[in-house]
């Protein structure tokens, strides 16, 4: 509470002095603009609870990991238990996500990078692939589909300038991260190159990791109405899984893996782990048809070769998708009011294979369970834009979404192909954002989310197919203030919400350790989403160049209802996973010569464990520092040399629990005090 107390005081204290602060250039600060999907816009006058991260915070960073970027964000929770192994909720728990992302629809560069079958493999990317991220909080079903959580619009590496860049960067745990980027523009086309390389010995026994990255963007103006944009990548990843340890586990050594009990061997006997091989790419197509239409299409495909050797078994999973994304946008524009209007359809299918084998330490033998499985996820969507008078902004939209899967179970027992259906559901919204004056604005919405099952969900580790699991779906209500100075100085934000769920899906364990998962009545989650930026100085022309603080807080009071488990009934539970209490804040100081430092502070209070909130995660504060010199000139080559500590002041701690662990083994410890330091160079 006194840290909570302590923020707060923070943010008012941030807006006093950015009223009092005299200006020390006059120079005005570039607008931050969101680009959404087609339709750009300020972030002051937007109508959703959306955060930006763009190029200058991600490269602040480490940028061997997305976790310290994403959670500087309110109402985010970003974890990895070990190196490689990302999970993510906006606004939520991870109670559907063992590993892996579910219930959130991620787009790269305009193409889909969730499947038709629910899931998105985020770790697949180089951090430094990614060039800026857009967040949106709440259910965002009605323009991208199936969603609870909300959405997240990445883009990649640029195609508007001519550079070559490369990076080395090694650390603590056997660390190395090397990356390179090409980009060229010409006259009427251009092209990106990506490629990267990393390793990690891990923290913990068996929790290595590896990716090999490539990616390459093309855009070609082939008229002066019409583009064509290619994006593809292929990532090579593996990962150890170390399992998790119970509390005394944990104290007695941190570095352990799960060992092995009088039933079931440990996790370095049966080499747990990940192995991922994924190919993505996609086409685009925009046209502008005349002065007020346009039109868009995109295909994408994706094929992943999945391994996961487990302590009870040996998967093997083989996913194929292909989709198609298209709209027609229509823009009109009058002295006071000005129409923005995209009617459109999202359809794509992902076919599953997956078996499971014995796991004879480390290698698959006698097969437990084959089977195919089809998704096939579809909708078609409006949304209206009302701009009335550059003061009050309206959004209407809507979508109705489809979604059935195929199955046919193939060994032990052969069961005919067989389909189920849901009903069609309509995700509306309602928003509406109103400037009270050029610096605040006050914004509303009502929307509903919808998320199906994931196949992953469908058909787990159980290795059975689970017909029983119902959709979650659930209202959200929410309101919010944004202030902008004048100057862009200084930036506030303010979000209060309330979400009721019906039907969450959550994960169980049996005895043995596979999962399955149950539809668990439902959840209301209420919110407070504050955050803060203030340039304290920006001035060019002085030694100290720029002085900035930001700093972000998330109240959650989310809990169950109507959850009742057997004869135990969790109604009024705490939400399992989810800490009450919140607060990052950073600081960053430039200087004329190059010279930076920046520094963050990640507190988090107690996590509850399990449904019945009898275990819970001690509270953390985390403290890293990063410190460096940019564009040292060497004739034409900018150099920068960059160092950086994590967990400064060594708190044992775990970045991403197993909820309702079989044996009480719900930690997965985290690394202590570590270091990095590198290079990078820019032609």
């Amino acid at each position: 509470m006194k840290s909570t107390f302590t923020t707060l005081l923070l943010l008012c204290c941030g807006i006093s002095f950015a009223q009092i602060t005299k200006v020390d250039s006059t120079r005005k600060l570039k607008d931050v603009v969101i680009q959404g999907y087609y339709n750009t816009q300020p972030l002051l006058r937007s109508v959703s609870a959306v955060t930006l991260l763009d190029s200058n915070q991600l490269k602040n960073q480490q940028n061997s990991s997305l976790v310290s970027s994403f959670n500087t964000i309110t109402g985010v929770r970003m974890e990895e238990r070990s190196p490689g192994s990302y999970r993510l909720s906006l606004r939520g728990s991870l109670l559907r996500s063992p590993f892996g992302i579910r219930n959130i629809k991620i787009y790269i560069d305009e193409l889909p990078l969730t499947d038709a079958g629910g899931n998105t493999y985020l770790n697949a990317l180089d951090p430094t692939a990614i060039q800026s991220a857009e967040v949106y909080k709440g259910p965002e079903a009605n323009i991208f589909g199936a969603n609870t959580g909300g959405a997240v619009l990445i883009r990649s590496a640029g195609l508007d300038q001519t550079k070559i860049e490369a990076s080395l960067t090694a650390g603590s745990y056997g660390l190395f991260h090397q990356t390179a980027n090409i980009e060229r523009s010409f006259k009427n086309y251009s092209f990106s190159i990506v490629e990267g390389y990393q390793r990690s010995d891990g923290y913990r026994q068996n929790s290595g990791m590896e990716r090999k990255y490539l990616q390459t963007s093309h855009r070609w103006n082939y008229n002066n109405k019409g583009s064509l944009k290619l994006f593809a990548f292929y990532s090579d990843l593996s990962y150890k899984t170390p399992g998790g340890l119970t509390l005394t586990q944990m104290q007695q050594d941190p570095k352990a893996a799960r060992p092995a009990t009088p039933t079931l061997p440990g996790a370095v006997t049966q080499q747990a782990g990940i192995y991922n091989q994924t190919t993505f790419a996609g086409i685009t197509n925009t046209y502008q048809l005349s002065e007020n239409f346009k039109h868009v299409v995109s295909i994408f495909t994706t094929y992943t070769d999945f391994k996961n050797p487990f302590i009870t078994n040996y998967e093997k999973r083989y996913e194929s998708t292909l989709g198609l994304r298209t709209f027609l946008e229509y823009i009109h524009s009058k002295e006071n009011l000005k129409v923005n209007a995209q009617l459109g359809i999202e359809s794509a299918g992902t076919k599953t294979q997956v078996r499971n084998f014995n796991n004879n330490a480390g290698e698959a033998t006698a097969m437990q369970a084959s089977d195919w499985l089809k998704a096939n996820q579809d909708f078609a969507f409006l949304r209206l834009n009302f701009d009335i008078g550059q003061k009050l902004l309206i959004e209407l939209a809507s979508s109705i979404n489809f979604f059935n899967y195929k199955y046919e179970s193939i060994f032990p027992i052969p069961v005919a192909k067989q389909k189920r259906t849901f009903s069609e559901q309509w995700m509306p919204k309602l928003a509406a954002s109103y400037l009270l004056n050029t610096s605040l604005s006050l914004r509303a919405s009502i929307s509903k989310g919808y998320s199906p099952p994931t196949i992953a969900e469908v058909r787990s580790s159980d290795n059975n197919i689970n017909n029983n699991l119902q959709a979650e779906m659930g209202w959200n209500y929410e309101a919010g203030l944004r202030f902008n100075s004048r100057n862009n100085r200084f930036y506030a934000n303010a979000n209060v919400f309330q979400f009721g769920l019906r039907d969450a899906i959550v994960r169980r364990l049996n005895a043995n350790d596979t999962e399955f998962f149950i539809n668990a009545g439902g959840t209301r989650q209420k919110g407070i989403e504050l955050e803060t930026s203030f340039w304290i100085i920006k001035n060019e022309e002085s030694f100290l160049t720029g002085i900035q603080l930001r700093s972000s807080y998330s109240y959650s009071h989310f809990r169950f209802s109507d959850f009742q488990n057997g004869n135990t009934d969790f109604t009024g539970n705490k939400l399992t996973g989810v800490p009450a209490n919140v607060i990052v804040s950073n600081l960053l100081f430039e200087s004329k010569i190059g010279v930076y430092l920046f520094a963050q502070h990640n507190y988090a209070s107690m996590i509850p464990l399990n449904d019945a909130n009898t275990a819970f995660a001690d509270k953390y504060h985390l403290v890293e520092l990063k410190a460096g010199i940019r564009d040292l000139k060497m004739g034409k080559t900018k150099i920068e040399f960059f160092a950086g500590i994590n967990n400064l002041l060594n708190e044992k701690y775990s970045l991403g629990n197993d909820l309702n662990a079989v044996g009480n083994r719900y930690y997965n410890p985290a690394a202590g005090l570590n270091f990095y330091s590198g290079l990078a160079v820019k032609l």
